[in-house]
């Protein structure tokens, strides 16, 4: 089992102080570059369209999603335990300062879910009736690497799936376990119900509880976290000094005491940051490329969104809360850092709330979870339609496979879980960077597209998922579809 460890922290090492770190971040200012820096220009009026189609109650199409609920069922996986824990572990080791770096790859982070979102949209296909898309598939139809294609989709299915689960399980159990002194079984069949009973309902089922759960957590944790702010006003001030200050010249804040330096201010900021908000992970394409818009910039800006929402609303509530009530703490050790990352941040609430504070956590803390199990489920299953062509026995399979994750997860030490989840996203992540990469012509010919149909008076895209309803499509058919014309095989 050590042995085992040495190689999963050997290979994060490589992949996060290295290669994501500048991957992530690259892509990032690439495509904010090319886009021309739509981020200054397209998420207002995004989130106002948003909420006309949510007031008007715009129809959606059967084996679709709303804008809406793809969006909710994207942030229900973006907004998990990292953005507590994480979050919490990231100051805790890199000092206030990555509060700033989070911001960072937020900011650069919303050009880079444009892009997966959009190239989802374009080269999504029908499966069975119903929707479906993600890195996998722009990778074989847009790319023309079915190898690539494969290799993201096992490890996405292994890395959201299973490994994914099992952090997000561990998070509930020891969190509700803590605060209510339940005992963990208990926890784990009443998780275990809960969650078989939305994932047996499908596409329909899982979008339906996103739009609902999602936005009364997130707005409920942002709310608490404000008024635990207000409550130590006196120390806002000094909590943005120290974030600045901190992400430049961490030793500064304490006289050294800290112990941290630039590169693990940055590294921990970016990290978590990018973790918490899954930009050009290749995970929230999957929910973006089901939804129901006229075209496919339409969902890459609503995409946008949710990089705000999880990094800029709920990561920097987090911060805010353990610098302002004095909770935060520089020397946590390494060996416990996911567990008492937690507790730091229960002593957070606790300052405002007392010795409800830590139950109020735990409740977020177990939304949070359980609407992650829910989004990457969703996701992992895109990609096992993906390797084995939508066959009901195996996607059967694939879902008593996570409940046994789910289930294991409560048991397994939470600090390997992490470390786990972190090696398989990261390794999910390389190939979804490089399609990118290699798509970014694409992705800025879809917007160009969208600005000449505004200017049109007429916005629409020629989807190609419409010439293949009912599984009529024929092996070697040419399709067009927006800009470019795909051979189906």
């Amino acid at each position: 089992m050590d042995h085992l460890k040495m190689i999963v922290n050997f290979t994060n090492t490589i992949l996060w102080d290295y290669v994501l770190i500048f991957g992530l971040i690259g892509i990032g200012v690439f495509m904010t570059i090319k886009l021309k820096f739509l981020q200054f220009t397209r998420v207002f009026p995004a989130l106002k369209k948003m909420i006309v189609d949510i007031i008007k109650k715009k129809p959606v199409e059967e084996g679709k999603m709303s804008p809406f609920q793809a969006l909710s069922t994207a942030v229900a996986a973006q907004v998990g335990t990292g953005n507590i824990v994480g979050v919490a572990t990231a100051i805790a080791s890199g000092g206030p300062g990555a509060a700033f770096w989070m911001i960072i790859s937020a900011f650069f982070g919303m050009a880079t879910i444009f892009s997966e979102s959009v190239l989802a949209q374009k080269y999504r296909e029908v499966k069975e009736g119903e929707v479906t898309g993600g890195p996998a598939y722009y990778m074989k139809n847009g790319l023309k690497s079915k190898g690539l294609a494969m290799f993201f989709a096992i490890t996405c299915i292994v890395a959201l799936g299973i490994v994914g689960i099992m952090v997000q399980s561990n998070s509930v159990a020891g969190s509700v376990s803590d605060a209510f002194g339940i005992p963990v079984p208990v926890i784990t069949i009443v998780l275990t119900l809960v969650v078989f009973r939305i994932l047996v309902g499908g596409m329909e089922k899982i979008a339906s509880f996103s739009e609902k759960v999602v936005p009364a957590m997130a707005g409920l944790y942002i709310l608490g976290s404000i008024v635990v702010v207000i409550m130590n006003m006196e120390n806002f001030v000094p909590a943005i000094k120290s974030i600045i200050m901190g992400a430049f010249s961490p030793e500064a804040i304490s006289g050294g005491v800290l112990g941290v330096t630039v590169q693990q201010t940055i590294r921990y900021g970016l990290a978590r940051g990018l973790f918490s908000n899954e930009a050009g992970m290749g995970s929230t394409p999957h929910s973006h490329a089901v939804a129901d818009v006229s075209h496919p910039a339409e969902q890459g800006f609503t995409a946008m969104i949710g990089v705000f929402i999880s990094t800029f609303l709920i990561c920097l509530s987090t911060v805010m809360i353990n610098i302002t009530s004095g909770a935060y703490n520089s020397s946590i050790p390494a060996i416990e850092m996911s567990k008492e990352a937690t507790i730091m941040t229960q002593n957070s609430f606790a300052a405002g709330f007392g010795s409800l504070g830590g139950m109020f956590l735990s409740i977020c803390l177990s939304f949070f979870a359980l609407t992650t199990i829910v989004g990457w489920y969703f996701f992992a299953e895109a990609n096992v339609k993906f390797v084995f062509n939508s066959n009901p026995i195996t996607i059967n399979i694939f879902k008593a496979i996570a409940l046994i994750a789910l289930i294991l997860g409560t048991v397994m030490d939470a600090t390997f879980a992490w470390q786990l989840a972190d090696m398989f996203m990261g390794m999910m992540a390389v190939p979804n960077i490089v399609a990118l990469f290699f798509l970014s012509k694409e992705v800025k010919e879809i917007l160009e597209d969208y600005d000449r149909c505004i200017e049109e008076g007429h916005i629409h895209w020629d989807y190609e998922h419409k010439a293949l309803e009912g599984n009529e499509r024929k092996k070697g058919s040419v399709l067009r579809k927006g800009l470019s014309t795909t051979v189906i095989k």
